[in-house]
């Protein structure tokens, strides 16, 4: 039976020689992961239901990465509550202030992702881990608390969604602005419930930081999970950090899509997503000389080493414009070393950023850059819903490094070849 790349991981994982689109089926897990937020919810379920232990401690992952260090006595008590249990259950991979970064880049950082895998996390973007071709899918916190006991989870069998790329990029265009013209094409329910698989030649061309921007925002087309193929940039990545063995798969060549999609990547323009959802797609051209008040760079879409360099290029030697608050984020702690010795945040801070602990908190309106009512910003990150920032009456943009870095200079929405 031909199956997809997500369908062969899924079989494997399951103990079946294969599986079919909607067949509910419960595989194992290489990983489970939560977050300061989602990870006292698990452990109240966790507890309520009398399980004594984890399934595995050196397979689960807790990170404290979106109000910390801690924004108020709520956030400290959440903290609180995961730090005791992670004690409690002697859990390998627990990542504090000083340790910590924003999760979907950190956990491939620290080689706790591998081809081939398992890995659910109680966080919408975990799906970022399909580049490097494994299955990686959000769930809730209840479903979290009964694998953190037994190891397991159940899905229904996504159907899949094969995209074809092929070309090359254009300079000043990346893994953003790809996967906003996807979601702009499909729509935010177009790819509901089926995994999005990317194949063509095209894929070579692009990045490990662009594919890992790509899976990251395959839930806001309402994918299952997004994945990519195991090329030599994948293995490039992970060696050195990946030190256990791993299984790589492939879907077969006569495997059945419900969509296949072409895209040629030489025709892309950078693209700025609307509000008040991410389909709300425009060629940034379309969109300039909408002003700012903040501009934002990080976030698990666009927050790693590439990005910041990328937004450096662009600020380096120029002012961001006064009347735009910009915060530049590095995503993990090692990320924020790297740039520093780099000079990237000396070139942030002479432009007149702000240059932040890792942290999610902008992203989903929690802190280090909140909007106030009729404010507008343009963000690296990966929602623009009503209120995702800050005031209900606030608008988010979302966009590249580059495009975020050059309209923060010109104080409007702007290409950074226009500067």
């Amino acid at each position: 039976m031909s199956m997809t790349m997500t369908q062969k991981i899924l079989a494997a994982h399951a103990g079946k020689s294969s599986v079919s689109a909607g067949e509910l089926i419960e595989t194992r897990i290489d990983l489970a992961l939560a977050n300061d937020i989602t990870a006292p919810i698990s452990i109240r379920e966790f507890e309520k239901y009398g399980f004594q232990k984890v399934f595995d401690p050196d397979r689960v992952a807790l990170v404290m990465d979106h109000f910390t260090p801690n924004k108020d006595i709520k956030a400290a008590q959440q903290c609180s509550v995961t730090r005791a249990f992670a004690k409690k259950h002697a859990i390998t991979h627990f990542y504090d202030v000083g340790q910590m970064g924003v999760e979907h880049a950190l956990l491939p950082e620290k080689g706790l992702v591998a081809p081939g895998e398992v890995i659910i996390g109680a966080d919408s973007h975990t799906c970022t881990y399909g580049a490097l071709g494994a299955f990686s899918t959000g769930v809730g916190s209840t479903d979290l608390a009964a694998a953190l006991a037994n190891g397991k989870a159940w899905f229904k069998v996504p159907e899949g969604m094969q995209f074809v790329l092929t070309g090359t990029l254009s300079e000043w265009v990346s893994g953003k602005d790809l996967i906003l013209s996807i979601i702009g094409k499909i729509g935010v329910e177009g790819a509901l419930y089926r995994s999005m698989e990317f194949a063509g030649e095209g894929v070579a061309s692009l990045s490990i930081d662009d594919r890992f921007t790509i899976s990251n925002m395959a839930v806001e087309a309402g994918a299952k999970n997004g994945i990519f193929p195991v090329d030599e940039t994948a293995f490039e990545y992970i060696k050195g950090k990946v030190k256990r063995n791993y299984t790589v798969f492939s879907a077969d060549r006569d495997a059945g899509y419900s969509d296949v999609i072409e895209i040629d990547l030489s025709k892309l323009r950078p693209t700025v997503s609307c509000p008040h959802l991410p389909e709300n797609t425009k060629p940034v051209d379309e969109v300039k000389g909408v002003k700012i008040d903040q501009a934002v760079i990080g976030s698990c879409t666009n927050g790693r080493l590439s990005d910041l360099r990328q937004a450096a290029a662009v600020l380096k030697g120029r002012r961001v414009d006064p009347s735009v608050r910009t915060i530049v984020i590095p995503a993990t702690q090692q990320i924020y070393l790297e740039a520093l010795r780099e000079g990237l945040l000396e070139i942030f801070i002479e432009a007149g950023a702000v240059v932040s602990t890792p942290t999610c908190g902008p992203c989903l309106g929690g802190y280090m850059g909140i909007l106030a009512k009729g404010e507008r910003a343009i963000s690296t990150t990966n929602r623009n819903f009503v209120g995702r920032m800050g005031h209900a009456e606030s608008e988010v943009y979302l966009a590249s490094p580059v495009v975020a870095a050059a309209s923060a200079v010109a104080g409007e929405i702007v290409s950074p070849d226009k500067l």
